[in-house]
């Protein structure tokens, strides 16, 4: 089968590489998506270890349609009966780019009859009740081109199933995995992050260096289609046999809130990883650390509940506060427009990438490398 990951904007590099580290080697990025060829074992590993593609699409058909009727006839030459039964819940997700067929709802109607249509002749039926296991089938119409696809995932691989809580301003776990692999961070690396919010980036950093799979414990669509073998337990007991649970990464996650780090903490709870890192209510402008060397990496406020002046007053007291480290990298993502300048300092890169639609700056700021031949770790951070 041809596999489709589909990757938020600007991240599709991580997704290479963490495909890379899995095993499928350096796979083609197309229009968000890295593509690959597999069977249903890989279906069930890739849903099971990918910490930042956002689902696993198995592409069904791909033909060009200008006429509903050209959409009508192409959609129903696909044999939806392979995996469906006159039970199986069908949801559509459609969308239509710089296509004649742009009527995203009519386009819609016309692809779901086509399916009812195959299905009650090829099996039998006068109607289909839809009320047993979900599958959501995907039309992706570009230039003419229809791509149809079939979800083996269901909800979306950043529900790991840790992050129940609400807070302000979450940024996804597949997002803040893809920000981990573009700083670079290894478990052997002290890790802080300073404006920790609900959790989200520690979290994703230990189970990271604990090698824990983010979808070791939540459910997938394909496991209950008609006709798919049972290939799931696999992967999970590989998952099982590679995770490190002596791992003890050296992991700070703080923020001025009693709130958020309370939340924070309960969900690393959840996640399993609440023993590797250290939580603490504090201003990050009294950061520091005894270890010489490291990694920062934060989501900082954008700008929703604070004025011009106290946002640009805050970019530039955590500019200060890092440039007292001077072995340390700094890495942040933000939507304020003048995030780097508040900083201060200069960049060493910045790349475009999008959080909850905003379109936001991802900026990276490398310290001093480390002397030859590595660094003594530190027992501890400093307290704050």
């Amino acid at each position: 089968m041809k596999l489709l990951i589909p990757a938020a904007a600007g991240t599709e590099a991580p997704l290479k590489r963490e495909l890379i580290r899995l095993g499928y080697g350096d796979r083609p990025a197309e229009r968000g998506r890295v593509s690959l060829t597999g069977d249903f074992s890989d279906v069930a590993r890739l849903n099971v270890f990918l910490r930042t593609g956002e689902r696993v699409l198995i592409e069904l058909a791909e033909f060009r349609a200008e006429t509903f009727d050209e959409l009508f006839e192409g959609a129903r030459a696909v044999p939806w009966e392979t995996y469906f039964t006159p039970h199986t819940r069908i949801l559509l997700d459609g969308k239509c780019v710089k296509s004649r067929l742009m009527a995203v709802k009519a386009a819609g109607g016309v692809f779901k009859k086509a399916i009812v249509e195959r299905l009650k002749e090829r099996l039998g039926v006068r109607t289909l009740d839809e009320k047993g296991p979900r599958a959501v089938v995907g039309m992706s119409v570009f230039e003419d081109t229809v791509t149809l696809t079939l979800d083996t995932s269901g909800d979306g691989l950043h529900k790991r199933g840790y992050r129940v809580l609400r807070y302000d301003a979450p940024l996804r776990e597949t997002t803040a995995a893809a920000l981990l692999d573009l700083c670079f961070y290894r478990a052997q690396k002290p890790f802080a992050d300073v404006f920790c919010g609900s959790g989200t980036i520690a979290i994703e950093a230990a189970m990271l260096a604990r090698r824990m799979a983010p979808g070791r414990g939540r459910h997938f669509d394909f496991t209950a289609w008609k006709g798919v073998p049972d290939v799931l337990p696999r992967a999970l007991e590989e998952a099982a046999d590679l995770e490190d649970r002596a791992a003890k990464p050296e992991i700070f996650a703080g923020d001025l809130s009693p709130r958020a780090v309370s939340v924070a903490r309960f969900h690393a709870e959840r996640a399993g990883v609440a023993d590797c890192i250290r939580f603490a209510c504090a201003d990050m402008r009294e950061f520091s650390a005894a270890e010489g060397y490291g990694i920062l990496l934060s989501n900082p406020p954008y700008g929703e509940r604070l004025q011009e002046e106290d946002l640009f007053s805050l970019y530039r007291d955590f500019g200060a506060m890092y440039r007292r480290l001077p072995g340390w990298s700094c890495h942040f993502i933000s939507s304020y427009p003048q995030a780097e300048r508040a900083f201060g300092g200069r960049v060493s890169r910045r790349r475009k990438l999008f959080n909850a639609h905003l379109s936001c700056g991802f900026y990276s700021y490398f310290g001093e490398k480390p002397p030859r031949g590595g660094h003594e770790r530190a027992e501890s951070y400093k307290r704050l």
